[in-house]
């Protein structure tokens, strides 16, 4: 007969009782949130109602309204679509990650209840009773809503750059369809200036839609592997910005066989930190070197941006920062094995290292 280990077990009962309490607390905060976004919603919609109202008074005297005015109403229009649009996503995203916390805590009740622990008093290694919790998780425990805030945080990610790209152009585009709609008969020359305007804005959201496709998924990750699909995307991103110069070098085998969530994995981290100095750290110089060896992908990137100080940057409880989306991607890294290490200083530029092993099957959780 195997013998039990009863430290081992209250040990386990502690971390679940722990990660029951943190789930609680979570959806308290969510519960909060959630109200605030409400509110933030039907104000929004309020102000969209008032922008409408304004726009078809301008659209019944359209042909005695000054240019100005019309542009004015219509950035207003704009504004209060695209705050509207954000604010429904920024809900949905609190409701559906509300729902996720209330569905694990339902799983951490029914095990709480299956374990008999109410009431139960844990003991602690010496032997006397105690009622107070691990301060640390297990490794199952922490892993788990790792995983949920990870998932979280690429949904943020996504809604904010399908906000801030595509969403925010075809909103603009439908706009300007509705001002040529009413110009043709009233006055064909600036119906003609408008549609040649819409064609250029059309072309724009193309390209948007076309980029926010590739930031998804690039396909040609599949087809031609880490480093060539590397390349040629940090060759597209300095095509695009001109102040802005890549160095990208790699060392090994260029034809290696890498996993594809290593490949994955790499590739976004890449991409994440790329984005952020261009974007966040004002970098006009970005320095990428990939090295694949034989149990290890490593990843070094450096810019000459502002920098920051990672000690209170990346401390959530300092404030949201614009490169706090760090905290997330070491958590992703951390996931499958690897390690994020983030050097920098106010004004002296930023450097990343990314380490990770190479599997020879997904690590499984």
């Amino acid at each position: 007969m195997n013998s039990i280990n009863l430290d081992d077990n209250t040990d386990i009962l502690a971390e679940i009782q722990e990660e029951y309490e943190l789930i609680q607390k979570r959806i308290r905060e969510n519960e909060g949130l959630l109200k605030q976004s409400t509110a933030e919603v039907e104000k929004w919609e309020q102000e969209n109602v008032r922008a409408n109202y304004q726009w078809k008074q301008i659209d019944d005297n359209f042909d005695t309204v000054p240019r100005p005015d019309i542009r004015v109403a219509h950035d207003t229009l704009l504004e209060a679509k695209s705050r509207l649009l954000t604010m429904r996503g920024q809900l949905e995203k609190l409701q559906q990650s509300q729902e996720e916390l209330k569905h694990y805590l339902g799983i951490f009740e029914r095990l709480l209840q299956a374990l008999n622990l109410d009431g139960l008093q844990l003991q602690s290694s010496g032997g006397s009773a105690s009622t107070t919790p691990r301060a640390t998780l297990s490794s199952a425990g922490e892993t788990l809503i790792r995983i949920v805030q990870a998932q979280e945080d690429e949904r943020q990610i996504l809604a904010k750059n399908l906000h801030d790209g595509p969403a925010q152009s075809l909103t603009n585009f439908i706009l300007q369809a509705e001002v040529c709609q009413r110009l043709f008969n009233r006055d064909p020359d600036r119906a003609s200036v408008e549609l040649n305007n819409l064609k250029a804005a059309a072309s724009s959201s193309f390209q948007k839609v076309r980029d926010f496709i590739f930031d998804l998924r690039p396909m040609m990750l599949d087809d031609l592997g880490l480093i060539p699909t590397l390349r040629r995307y940090t060759e597209s991103i300095a095509q695009k910005h001109d102040s802005l110069t890549i160095d990208f070098s790699f060392t090994g085998e260029e034809q290696a066989q890498i996993p594809q969530h290593t490949e994955v994995m790499m590739f976004r981290s890449i991409q994440m930190i790329l984005n952020l100095g261009r974007t966040y750290l004002s970098a006009q110089n970005i320095r990428i070197q990939v090295d694949v060896g034989v149990e290890e992908v490593r990843g070094r990137i450096e810019d000459d941006g502002k920098g920051f100080d990672p000690e209170v940057d990346l401390d959530p409880t300092q404030g949201d920062t614009n490169v706090q989306s760090l905290n997330g991607l070491r958590d992703r890294i951390e996931l499958v094995g690897g390690e994020l290490d983030i050097y920098s200083a106010v004004d002296e530029g930023s450097r990343f290292v990314i380490r990770l092993p190479i599997f020879e099957q997904e690590p499984q959780f």
